[in-house]
C-alpha cells in the first residue's frame, strides 16, 4: 500500500503586509510621525507647568484638542471619502509640521499662553480630517487577505512610538532644558511622513457616490455603521472598555498612596500596558488570523475588565506592574480585531466616514474615562474607582454578547 499523502502545512508569513512597498512606506512614516507627536505631547505638558505651575492649564490641553476632534471628525471621514486621500493627509501633514513650527517660534520668545492653546486646537482639527484619510490609506496598501497583518503591525508601530516619543521628547528637553527642541525635531518627523507619502503608488480610486450632498453622504455612512452590527458591537465595545477601564488615570494615586513608590516606579507602571501591547502586537504579527475572532474579542474585553479589577484590588507592586501588563497586551488583541474587522467589512467608499466615527468614539471616551475616574475616585475612592470600572466593563461585554450575536459567532479574521 502506499502511504497517504499528508496535507503541506501552511506556514504564515509574520511579515506579509511589511512585504508591500507602499505599506512599507505609510508604516515608516507614520511611526517617525507618531514618536514626533508623543515628544510634542511631553514638551507641551514641560512647557505649560513650568511656565504656569498650574495643574490646570495641563487639563486644558486635553480639551482644547478634544473639541476639535468631536466637531470636525465627521465632516472630515465625509472629505476622506470624497476626495484624494493622500492629498488630504500630505495637507494636514503639513498643518500639523507648521503648528509645530509656530509652537517652537511661541516657545523661544515666551510668547501668550492663548497662542499656545490656539495652536493646540488647530492641531486638533487638523487631526479630525486626518485621520480618517490616513487610516482609510492602509487598506489600499494591502490587499484584503493581509489586513490582519497590516492590523497587528500598524498596532506595533503605534505602541512602540508610545514608548519611545515620550523617552526621547524627556531626553531632549533634559539635555536641552528646552521645549522648543522638541517642535521643531516634529517637524522633522512630520517631514519624513510627507515624504513617504509622496513615495506611494497606490492610486486613488473613484466613487460612484461622490455627487451625492454632503449632508446625504454622512447620513448614509451612520445608515451604514448602524446596520453593519459587527463593527458597530466591535467599536462600541471598545469605546466602553476605554470609558470604563480607567486605571492608568489613577496611577499617581496609587503608585503613591497604595503601593508607596517613588517617580521611577510610577514610570515603570506607566509603561507597563504599552510594553504589554508591544509584544502582543508583534506576536499576533507572528500568528495567523483567529478562527474565533468574535468570542476572542469578547473574552480580551472581559479579560480586561477582570485586569483592571485585580488591579483596583491589588497592595503589591509587582501584581499591579503584572495587571497594567495584561490590561495593555489583551486592550492590543481587542484593537487589532477591531482594525481587521473595520477594514474587512467597510466598503472602500465609506472607509473614512467609518473611521471618522471610530476617531469620535474612541477621542471621546478617553477623555470622558479620565473624568469618570476622577468623578468615580472622589465618590468612591481610587480602589473603589478602578473596581467599579472593570465590573462596568464586564457588564458591556455581557450586553454586547447578548445584543450582537453576528459579533459573537464570528468566524475568521479578515475573511
Amino acid at each position: 500500500m502506499q502511504p497517504e499523502e499528508q496535507s503541506p502545512v501552511v506556514r504564515r508569513d509574520p511579515y506579509a503586509a511589511l512585504r508591500f512597498r507602499d505599506f512599507r512606506l505609510l508604516i515608516v512614516g507614520r511611526f517617525v510621525a507618531q514618536i514626533g507627536e508623543m515628544m510634542v505631547s511631553v514638551g507641551v505638558g514641560w512647557e505649560l507647568y513650568e511656565r504656569t505651575s498650574d495643574p490646570l492649564a495641563l487639563g486644558l490641553v486635553g480639551l482644547v484638542q478634544i473639541i476639535p476632534v468631536i466637531l470636525f471628525s465627521v465632516p472630515g471621514g465625509y472629505i476622506a471619502d470624497r476626495y484624494n486621500r493622500k492629498r488630504i493627509t500630505l495637507i494636514t501633514q503639513i498643518i500639523l509640521m507648521v503648528c509645530s513650527l509656530l509652537l517652537a517660534i511661541i516657545s523661544i520668545t515666551r510668547g501668550s499662553l492663548l497662542v499656545i492653546y490656539t495652536l493646540l486646537a488647530i492641531i486638533g482639527a487638523a487631526r479630525a480630517f486626518n485621520n480618517p484619510a490616513e487610516s482609510a490609506l492602509t487598506p489600499q496598501t494591502v490587499p484584503q487577505d493581509h489586513y490582519f497583518s497590516a492590523a497587528a503591525w500598524g498596532s506595533s508601530v503605534w505602541q512602540l512610538s508610545a514608548i519611545l516619543g515620550p523617552a526621547l521628547g524627556g531626553l531632549i528637553i533634559g539635555i536641552t532644558n528646552h521645549a522648543y527642541m522638541v517642535y521643531i525635531a516634529n517637524v522633522i518627523a512630520g517631514g519624513v511622513l510627507v515624504l513617504m507619502l509622496l513615495l506611494i503608488r497606490s492610486q486613488q480610486r473613484e466613487y460612484a457616490e461622490a455627487g451625492e450632498p454632503p449632508l446625504q453622504a454622512i447620513k448614509a455612512g451612520w445608515s451604514f455603521l448602524r446596520r453593519s452590527q459587527i463593527i458597530f458591537s466591535s467599536i462600541t465595545l471598545d469605546m466602553f472598555a476605554v470609558l470604563f477601564g480607567g486605571a492608568t488615570f489613577l496611577l499617581p494615586i496609587f503608585a503613591k498612596d497604595i503601593l508607596q513608590v517613588d517617580a521611577a516606579g510610577l514610570g515603570i507602571l506607566r509603561a507597563a500596558p504599552s510594553v504589554g501591547a508591544l509584544m502582543m502586537a508583534v506576536f499576533l504579527a507572528r500568528r495567523p488570523p483567529m478562527q474565533h475572532a468574535g468570542i476572542t474579542l469578547l473574552l480580551a474585553v472581559a479579560g480586561f475588565g477582570v485586569a483592571t479589577i485585580l488591579f483596583g484590588l491589588s497592595t503589591s507592586f509587582w501584581l499591579s506592574l503584572a495587571m497594567l501588563f495584561t490590561l495593555g497586551a489583551l486592550d492590543n488583541i481587542s484593537v487589532v480585531i477591531r482594525h481587521t474587522l473595520v477594514y474587512t467589512h467597510t466598503p472602500d467608499s465609506m472607509r473614512g466616514r467609518v473611521g471618522a466615527v471610530n476617531s469620535v468614539f474612541i477621542g471621546a471616551s478617553n477623555e470622558l474615562g479620565g473624568f469618570e475616574s476622577g468623578v468615580a475616585a472622589a465618590l468612591l475612592g481610587p480602589v473603589g474607582a478602578v473596581v467599579f470600572g472593570g465590573f462596568g466593563t464586564l457588564l458591556v461585554v455581557g450586553i454586547i454578547a447578548r445584543l450582537a450575536p453576528q459579533l459573537r459567532q464570528y468566524g475568521t479574521l479578515g475573511k
